[in-house]
């Protein structure tokens, strides 16, 4: 039964634009997706590898993870790990490494996603981060404008391979309230599958629930400098059950989308999803599974260090 469906999951190509199926290489675990990306703040844990870098020193923790993405629409499907430790050192430090494939009977594009982040808290309201990212791009297959420098495939060789880094800034002047600035691909490698975006947001919250809302600019992936709005909110249920939603806008693809999620955290072990619909353009949906050790609270880790 299983091969069967593999089979007839692979009998076409996939009609959605691949930009949208490509989502401008965002790495998205659970809660990622179910606040459609609102975290430029309000993030922590494996979510700052990923997303802002100076998140990961928001806590002193040391966490395992891993996660795995499907859109079913774009035929793709997203595997990938990642470990942060922020508890030993006062340098916080993250790696993840994500592995796509995407289209196998069109694009028949791979990606291998490798990241390594690094976070510096400045005192106890303000943290630096930067991200080195590298980026190798695989694909066999044609896009829609055929034999072309656009979305031509290159059979057996690398289509892009290569470096570039990002850079985040968190404020948080009180307890209840965080700012986040996150810059990607700041190399400014000038093409759309490393696209370089600028954005920020602001997140509002305790221990209990947060909501935030952010905004980019993405200056590559289209021919025009595009927005993209977001906003997310999450709720504890009994300090165990994470319950989270969350809207954005792409003016690039001209996009809708909601998300939502839900999960079961306890002091040594999370298992979250995450889920996001577009309502108006070129129909999509993405689920995000994601798993989480806490490592410190098991007693595996040395003892966290004092920060301040």
């Amino acid at each position: 039964m299983l091969a069967l469906s593999s089979g007839l999951a692979r009998a076409d190509a996939s009609k959605l634009a691949p930009e949208i199926g490509y989502n401008y290489g965002d790495i998205e675990d659970a809660r990622w997706a179910a606040t459609s990306g609102a975290l430029r703040a309000a993030g922590n844990g494996i979510t700052g590898i990923w997303g802002n870098p100076a998140s990961l020193s928001s806590s002193q923790v040391y966490h395992v993870g891993a996660i795995a993405g499907i859109w079913p629409e774009a035929k793709r499907q997203s595997y990938g790990a990642g470990a942060m430790d922020s508890s030993t050192s006062r340098l916080a430090a993250g790696i993840g490494f994500v592995w796509s494939g995407q289209d196998p009977d069109g694009l028949q594009r791979q990606t291998r996603d490798l990241r390594l982040a690094l976070s510096f808290p400045f005192s106890q309201h303000v943290s630096f981060g930067m991200t080195g990212r590298y980026l190798y791009v695989r694909q066999d297959g044609l896009g829609p404008l055929g034999e072309s420098l656009a979305s031509g495939g290159l059979d057996g060789e690398a289509m892009l391979e290569g470096f570039s880094f990002d850079a985040g800034l968190r404020v948080a002047p009180t307890p209840g309230i965080s700012f986040g600035l996150l810059g990607t691909n700041l190399s400014n490698p000038g093409n759309g599958f490393q696209p370089t975006t600028l954005g920020g947001g602001i997140g509002v919250g305790s221990k209990d629930y947060f909501i935030e809302a952010d905004v980019l600019g993405d200056f590559t992936t289209w021919e025009r400098t595009t927005v993209r709005a977001m906003a997310g909110a999450e709720y504890l249920v009994g300090n165990n059950f994470p319950l989270r939603v969350g809207y954005r806008y792409d003016a690039g693809s001209e996009q809708h989308a909601i998300s939502g999620g839900l999960g079961y955290i306890d002091p040594n072990f999370s298992a979250e999803l995450g889920v996001r619909r577009s309502v108006s353009g070129e129909g999509y949906t993405a689920l995000v599974f994601a798993v989480q050790f806490f490592v410190e609270s098991m007693g595996m880790a040395r003892q966290p260090m004092a920060m301040f």
